[in-house]
């Protein structure tokens, strides 16, 4: 049984060379890259910057416990009644809004992150096209399109993969079995010392086989990482071994869960707020589950247009946590809706003074900006949160706004060509530099918007190199 990652480390494979004859890591990364522009031009993304803030925050502390990490990881949130998860090439984690609401706790979520995580760092993917590079005339480029093609499209993408590569039924459930083994042993030892209860990943496996065990419909996720017997009885043994205390869930998770169910679903607010004055009823009170209660209850009361009330809650919360980034943020929203726009700005000044270059608190600030009419603060804040953040979608489309209530042509032309470079609209996006370029008459800003231009051609054609 293995008690600690040094001891899972000893049944896998050598990964400083593992994949590498078919893919080297800067490989990876550009591909990782690629896939990102494909997810955001085709896929429900939730943008949204407090989500995001606490799921990579949980999926970076589970990447800390982890060797040979060769890149940055990046978990983005899809809006997903299915509960899956995927990893793809250069750290790219995907997960299902579907996953939070199934996950009763922080363990099974991160359990399940932590599966992915084992994945990328065991490289999988590469592992898989080294082996299948030997036997197919595709490129390796066409090879990582149809697994893109499979990330993005599941249905179509299985098809397509069994159809270009020419695999037999067996070799992939083979490889399959293999890794989902692997990550399973591994996954399980950086849960624990993440500080996780380590059987987490295996106690929901097991709770989604047992919920749809008479059902002709499995979960993605059940369809992605089948579950067998003996893969059960020895993840159940293994956690057994570790001794190590865990946490309980935390308050974020909770309140994650509540917002996901307040926002990104389409549950009428009426059984929204009947549910969430329910669970507030049964709570201990201030426990996390309480507490989460209460904001998901606010939630539900501004989508229902009761603004006043969603404020007076979420002013009681934030007053027993000031720098709590969920309450800092659907504060900001209401306060916005009620028009209070020199409340929001104070408060969230203040805020930026104590958790500087906090990507919540500046995105939402930036906002409250724009909707105040001062543009040049928010410009202000976002060109340097660009310069540190430039795959962020969201920080781009309000920086365009900016530009374009200060009349700023140049500066709106390349935020607008950022935001769609991320989508991987290349084309659209270097008309708009190219109008960028034409609205300004200095020399250096020109050459910067030439070096840009020729960075999208090379994007470009990685981009249509995976799409043959």
């Amino acid at each position: 049984m293995f008690s600690s990652l040094s001891q899972a480390n000893s049944q896998l494979p050598d990964i400083g060379t593992a994949g590498v004859s078919a893919l080297s890591v800067e490989q990876e990364v550009l591909y990782g890259k690629a896939f990102m522009r494909f997810a955001r031009a085709s896929l429900p993304l939730i943008d949204d910057p407090v989500l995001d803030e606490y799921i990579n925050d949980l999926g970076l502390s589970i990447v800390s416990q982890a060797n040979n990490v060769r890149f940055p990881f990046t978990f983005f949130l899809v809006k997903d009644n299915a509960i899956n998860a995927a990893a793809f090439l250069g750290g790219r984690i995907k997960v299902h809004s579907g996953l939070f609401l199934h996950a009763e706790t922080e363990s099974e979520l991160a359990g399940v992150l932590a599966h992915e995580i084992s994945h990328v760092t065991q490289r999988h993917i590469a592992r898989y096209l080294e082996d299948q590079a030997k036997s197919t005339p595709l490129s390796i480029a066409g090879l990582v399109g149809s697994i893109a093609l499979a990330m993005l499209n599941p249905t179509a993408g299985a098809a397509a993969i069994n159809a270009t590569m020419g695999l037999t039924l067996q070799n992939s459930i083979n490889f399959t079995r293999d890794n989902e083994y692997e990550a399973d042993r591994i996954g399980m030892a950086l849960l624990a010392n993440a500080g996780f209860e380590p059987g987490g990943m295996m106690t929901f496996f097991q709770k989604l086989a047992a919920e749809n065990r008479y059902s002709s419909k499995l979960p993605e996720m059940l369809l992605t990482h089948p579950i067998t017997e003996n893969r059960i009885a020895e993840a159940r043994n293994r956690a057994a071994s570790y001794k190590t205390p865990h946490r309980d869930s935390s308050l974020d998770f909770y309140l994650a869960k509540a917002r996901i169910q307040a926002m990104y679903t389409s549950q009428s607010t009426d059984s929204l707020l009947a549910y969430f004055e329910q669970n507030a009823k049964k709570s201990r009170l201030g426990s996390p589950a309480q507490l989460a209660a209460q904001y998901g209850k606010a939630l539900a009361l501004m989508k229902s247009n009761h603004s006043a009330e969603a404020g007076n809650i979420l002013a009681t919360l934030i007053k027993q946590q000031p720098d709590n980034l969920f309450f800092q943020d659907s504060l900001t929203d209401q306060e916005i809706d009620a028009q209070q726009y020199s409340a929001a700005i104070s408060r969230l000044e203040q805020r930026n003074q104590n958790m500087q270059n906090n990507p919540v608190i500046i995105i939402n600030l930036a906002n409250v900006y724009l909707k105040a009419n001062q543009p040049e603060a928010s410009i202000r804040l976002l060109d340097q949160y660009t310069r540190n953040n430039p795959e962020s979608s969201l920080a781009w489309q309000l920086l365009t706004e900016g530009y374009q209530q200060t009349a700023n042509q140049t500066g709106f032309h390349q935020a607008q060509a950022e935001y769609l470079a991320l989508r991987g609209d290349i084309a659209q996006a270097t008309d708009h530099l190219h109008m960028a370029r034409a609205n300004t008459a200095d020399g250096l800003s020109q050459a910067r918007i030439d070096a840009r231009i020729a960075e999208l051609e090379k994007q470009k054609k990685v981009d249509d190199s995976l799409k043959r």
